[in-house]
């Protein structure tokens, strides 16, 4: 499938919708989970790709968002990248802010083509080119140093062990990046992680920011509401 074939699929279905803790954010959602999951699962038998993450504003995305939206000055005028961007609602959400330039790292291809139709959604032009303000990074960026954005914003990632492990080491590699002596880059270091108590968020080296009631759907969590904190790396 190009992507043509991911803009129709998405439209088809998801109806464009508002998380509940980010209303000022139109994304392409999912209103039913389970056919949209079946739907997905038989266009994608042959490819071997990831189930429609990018359908939910996940509660670490949506704090995130909330948290950016509420304090503007944290990326105003900033580079930010988003990893794991899901719909891309983190990233949207700093681009509105003011960052000066937004990357939202995803290696899904639907996802990254709902992440350009979301953007688009919230009067967003998304752009392929290095001095676009808003783009979408397809590779694996966990695989390569981390390259210096003054903010780095990771929503909802530690779900998995093997994701984890990845996705800490490398932050902290990107944190230490930003700290080091004579960079001139020590007061604008910002790691952020949106986060519901997933299972493997580090239990240390964090700060948390703010909490929030999150409501979810009982199809993908197991409560209709989530308490999601946002964290600084420190």
């Amino acid at each position: 499938m190009g992507v043509s074939d991911h803009a129709a699929f998405i439209r088809a279905n998801t109806a464009i919708e508002s998380a509940p803790l980010v209303p000022e954010i139109k994304l392409h959602l999912a209103s039913a989970v389970t056919p949209l999951w079946h739907a997905t699962e038989a266009s994608l038998e042959h490819a071997q790709l990831p189930p429609p993450y990018w359908a939910f504003a996940w509660p670490g995305g949506q704090a995130l968002a909330r948290y950016i939206l509420d304090r503007p000055e944290i990326v105003r005028g900033k580079t930010v990248l988003d990893l794991g961007a899901g719909s891309g609602i983190a990233a949207i959400a700093a681009a509105l802010a003011g960052a000066a330039q937004v990357t939202a790292a995803e290696i899904d291809p639907f996802a990254a083509t709902a992440i350009d139709l979301n953007a688009a959604l919230n009067g967003i032009a998304m752009s392929a080119r290095p001095s676009g303000n808003f783009r979408i990074h397809t590779s694996d960026v966990l695989s390569t140093a981390p390259q210096p954005h003054d903010v780095i914003l990771a929503g909802d990632m530690a779900y998995e062990k093997p994701l984890a492990d990845r996705l800490f080491p490398w932050l902290l590699a990107g944190a230490a990046e930003r700290a080091a002596p004579g960079t001139g880059l020590e007061k604008s270091r910002f790691v952020m992680l949106g986060d519901p108590g997933r299972a493997y968020l580090p239990k240390t080296g964090l700060e948390r920011l703010a909490s929030y009631i999150v409501p979810t759907s009982l199809d993908l969590e197991d409560r209709a509401t989530r308490e999601t904190s946002v964290w600084r790396l420190i």
